[in-house]
């Protein structure tokens, strides 16, 4: 889902600013031009974020992801596709706040993509799911997914696994499992910090 948007590139966009821990602001991954699709489901926040963040849980509802392999704490090995054609390809999770948003990069090069979800409360207590997507394919692919018809496609495919994704969760009433934990610049915040390492493995520290 690199970590730094291209300076010459990223166009600001007030909806893609978010208030930091510390009082600032950071950047989200995207730019201007990306897919947006957004489906309410009845219930609350917490529940819908917490079983969004259950990757593995996705095929039992998706129509093309077909398996997610956990590698490392941030990164997932996802497989899609339809019938006997399948594609493999590693994603990292680079920013996650609890109940609120999440946002990944691709780790292939051809095509690049970076996707991020956020989470909304409604006024009747249900929770507002709102996906962004942005492809960056290389060579003769950027003619493709520039066409119109080519990001309606995209759009209604992403439309399409929201909607699966509401009738999974309002189904089962509540989270199958959670990660609650909270991500910056792909790398995972710990609450507490770790203890010094020795330098020489067999040593205590201290």
């Amino acid at each position: 889902m690199a970590h730094e948007d291209d300076s010459r590139q990223a166009v600001p966009n007030p909806r893609g600013r978010r208030a930091d821990g510390d009082g600032g602001t950071r950047r989200r991954p995207l730019r201007e031009r990306h897919v947006e699709e957004t489906v309410e489901v009845a219930v609350p926040v917490r529940t819908a974020y917490n079983q969004w963040t259950q990757f593995k849980t996705f095929p039992r509802f998706s129509t093309v992801v077909r398996g997610v392999e956990q590698v490392r704490p941030t990164v997932t090995v996802w497989s899609i596709g339809y019938g006997p054609l399948r594609h493999r390809f590693p994603v990292e999770i680079v920013e996650q706040d609890p109940d609120a948003y999440l946002a990944w990069r691709g780790l292939e090069q051809n095509p690049s993509h970076q996707g991020e979800v956020e989470f909304m409360p409604t006024e009747s207590g249900g929770t507002a799911i709102t996906v962004r997507m942005l492809l960056e394919p290389r060579g003769g692919a950027r003619l493709l997914t520039r066409s119109t018809g080519a990001a309606r496609l995209t759009s209604r495919l992403v439309n399409a696994e929201l909607v699966n994704f509401k009738q999974f969760i309002e189904g089962l009433g509540q989270e199958g499992g959670a990660w609650r934990g909270t991500i910056r610049n792909g790398r995972v915040q710990h609450d507490h910090p770790e203890p010094p390492r020795s330098r020489v493995a067999q040593w205590p520290v201290g």
